[in-house]
């Protein structure tokens, strides 16, 4: 990964070592990626591949430890009422986890960033998904691989797009380990119109950006007992004294259809709160990190995206 192949040398070249790979060579590459091999010599050679070998920062004890029991689901967020985000100060369940009661999954996640602002947000979601390196460097002990379409890696491309805009419509491809073994999981990015928050609020100071949309997640080495479901994931911003502050909601087994909120569990049927757990500790990790690593790396590479 990391080399740039023209038409004329792409045939005579493995495709693992191309950046773009077609979407059965990147599924049929999941298995390998999903046992973390270390770096190949082409990427090793990347500018940004020391990231990967840094000491991995874990998060707050305490703080993770309030992942450790599920939240009272009365306090919890439903996705038809995710316009309460765009309200001042907090809601009942600003950090947790539980299963609804119809047996959605219901996530949250709060994290204050002093050293990131949303033009730092909006560049990250639009350069890593670009090769699969620059998502392990993200999480290195969960974060396997990344992969797009040609058109979306066009789109993310294109200089005419304002960088808050790149990922609307873009599928990423994710290889990556939720803390219930690897899953290939794909992510389909919305404008925050059409995840349907209320563009007449949608404004400071009620929020600085957003990165959001829906997926599916199907686990790598999946078999015909394997249970997946829809979900539709939520990263909300907004300034405060204290810094740039990001919180996470994620709604397992919802779906959305032309903009209405939808639940996708067949009746009886309930997303297993070892996944919803599992999602919610991952997380926390990746998000602590996320802390540290980010104004770092664009301090480095921030605005650019061939690199």
């Amino acid at each position: 990964m990391g080399t740039t192949i023209n038409n004329s040398q792409k045939n005579n070249v493995k495709p693992e070592h191309r950046t773009q790979l077609t979407y059965k060579e990147w599924y049929e590459s999941t298995k390998k990626k999903a046992l973390l091999p270390d770096l190949t010599p082409e990427e090793q050679a990347r500018p940004f591949a020391k990231y990967f070998y840094e000491d991995i920062p874990q998060p707050d004890p305490d703080y993770l430890a309030m992942m450790d029991k599920p939240c009272d689901p009365d306090k919890a967020l439903y996705p038809e009422n995710r316009n309460d985000l765009l309200n001042p100060g907090d809601l009942d369940v600003e950090i947790g986890w539980c299963q609804l009661p119809n047996g959605a999954g219901f996530i949250a996640n709060k994290t204050i960033y002093p050293d990131i602002t949303a033009e730092m947000i909006d560049w990250w979601f639009a350069w890593h998904p670009l090769e699969d390196l620059r998502y392990r460097i993200w999480y290195p002990p969960q974060h396997a691989g990344i992969m797009l379409s040609p058109e979306s890696r066009k789109r993310i491309l294109d200089q005419s797009i304002p960088m808050s805009e790149r990922n609307w419509g873009v599928t990423h491809h994710v290889t990556e380990d939720c803390d219930n073994g690897m899953d290939n999981v794909t992510i389909h990015f919305m404008s925050p119109r059409e995840f349907g928050f209320d563009m007449e609020r949608f404004k400071q100071p009620n929020v600085a950006t957003f990165a959001g949309g829906q997926g599916w997640s199907v686990p790598v080495d999946k078999t015909d007992m394997s249970i997946t479901a829809p979900a539709m994931m939520c990263h909300f911003f907004r300034d405060t004294p204290e810094g740039l502050e990001h919180r996470t909601r994620f709604w397992l087994g919802y779906r959305l259809t032309s903009g209405k909120v939808e639940l996708s569990l067949p009746p009886g049927v309930s997303v297993p709160e070892q996944a919803i757990q599992g999602l919610a500790t991952h997380n926390v990790k990746e998000f602590t990190r996320f802390k540290s690593f980010l104004p770092r790396i664009y301090k480095e590479f921030g605005g650019k995206m061939e690199v």
